[in-house]
């Protein structure tokens, strides 16, 4: 596990200065813990797709901006990332719950924890699944990401961060 304060304080380290993203209960130590900072603003969004337009808006006025979502909108989102991002060269760091990941969940998410990732190839967006010992290289590639102006996906496991619920 990864203490949410320790990888917040990765992000910031790196500029990210905005974030935005839609209730998980496997990001919910994250999203507390931003909630709670003054240094940084968490804006909660109704929807995945709208989070998506709030980064790209947060990017256009000067910002670095994290979306935080669940694996169960990407298919909300992926339309807003193919022609708003991928088309206009709109770098957002994605901090992706995988629920159903291996089949191990709530029945409603099995279906996208086994698509997620052929989803995310299928659309050309760059991915990686984050662990512990692998975060400073991910966030490498997200620079990387982030200098080429593309999107870059952290698939979260159950258990990554302090979950409060």
């Amino acid at each position: 596990m990864l203490a949410s304060e320790s990888f917040i304080e990765k992000l910031r380290e790196r500029g990210y200065d905005f974030f935005t993203g839609v209730p998980c209960s496997l990001l919910s130590g994250l999203i507390s813990a931003l909630e709670a900072r003054q240094d940084v603003p968490y804006y909660p969004s109704v929807r995945e797709d709208a989070a998506v337009g709030l980064c790209a808006g947060a990017f256009m006025a000067g910002k670095k901006p994290v979306l935080l979502m669940q694996n169960s909108g990407l298919g909300y989102s992926l339309n807003a990332f193919t022609s708003l991002n991928l088309i206009y060269n709109l770098p957002v760091l994605v901090i992706m719950s995988w629920r159903g990941c291996g089949g191990k969940d709530a029945p409603e998410h099995i279906i996208m924890g086994d698509v997620n990732e052929k989803l995310l190839e299928t659309a050309g967006m760059e991915y990686d699944v984050i662990g512990e010992a692998n975060v400073d290289d991910l966030l490498g590639r997200a620079e990387s990401a982030y200098g080429r102006h593309l999107p870059y996906t952290m698939l979260v496991k159950k258990g990554m961060f302090d979950e409060r619920h």
